[in-house]
């Protein structure tokens, strides 16, 4: 996270142990392949570079040494976020949340490690589709809190590989998206598209109590490959904006 302006060193230093190597690709650098060429560490190598950050707006980072599809869809990416001067609005909550698509050689779900599956990958058939990563990283313990009258923001990126994010929250409108993350802002959004390797930050005030679920609305993906979470607000409820009523029959 930081500021426009900012003078940025980033030092990569790729393990011994690594049997590949790596490098960063900030989508916030403006430079030959985002820092990528300059980055590259062989195993046990250490490397680093200056950047200037001059765009505001919400960037995703990834690993682009090759095989880059299998570097990403390992998760090898997240967010930087650069503020404008200033920083950006104040609001109560802030939460990251990245989605990413999984390619995996297991026919069943199961727990442990999972070779990556490279055909599956060049076909676009992930088994997971997951935010932050794990399947069941925003439910139960794990949900986003706020409460009622609270306004949150959202930080959300898609690492990809492959995969375009349709990102809604069930019973929620944004009243504020930042656009693909830039600085055009649109009002009163109820799902918002996130392109591979982009991002999006959306606001909205709490109005109401209850578990609101977070979802990509392409639903397989959320029903059936992991990509759900949820946000529970607390407090008062507020039944001049929603009130449920269970009617009685005779």
């Amino acid at each position: 996270r930081v500021r426009v302006g900012d003078e940025i060193t980033v030092n990569l230093k790729n393990d011994a142990n690594s049997v590949l190597p790596h490098n960063i690709d900030l989508h916030a650098v403006t430079g030959p392949g985002g820092g990528a060429p300059a980055s590259s560490s062989a195993p046990g190598k250490e490397t680093s570079f200056t950047f200037k950050a001059i765009n505001t707006g919400l960037y995703v980072y990834h690993c682009a040494a090759p095989p880059v599809p299998m570097h990403i869809g390992n998760g090898m990416y997240g967010l930087i976020l650069v503020e404008p001067a200033g920083g950006l609005p104040k609001v109560d909550k802030e939460y990251y949340i990245m989605q990413g698509d999984f390619y995996t050689k297991a026919s069943n779900i199961k727990k442990g490690l999972m070779e990556f599956d490279n055909d599956k990958a060049v076909a676009e058939n992930p088994d997971y589709v997951l935010f932050n990563g794990k399947k069941g990283a925003l439910l139960g313990a794990n949900m986003i809190e706020a409460k009622v009258g609270e306004t949150v923001r959202l930080f959300i990126g898609n690492g990809g590989p492959n995969l375009t994010s349709s990102f809604h929250v069930i019973g929620e409108i944004f009243d504020r998206v930042y656009l693909e993350g830039g600085t055009t802002i649109s009002q009163n959004i109820q799902t918002t598209m996130i392109p591979a390797g982009g991002a999006v930050i959306v606001e909205f005030k709490c109005e109401v109590p209850g578990e609101y679920v977070l979802v990509d609305h392409s639903l397989s993906r959320a029903f059936n490959k992991g990509a759900i979470g949820k946000l529970k607000v607390t407090g008062e409820a507020n039944p001049k904006v929603f009130n449920a009523k269970t009617m009685a029959k005779e």
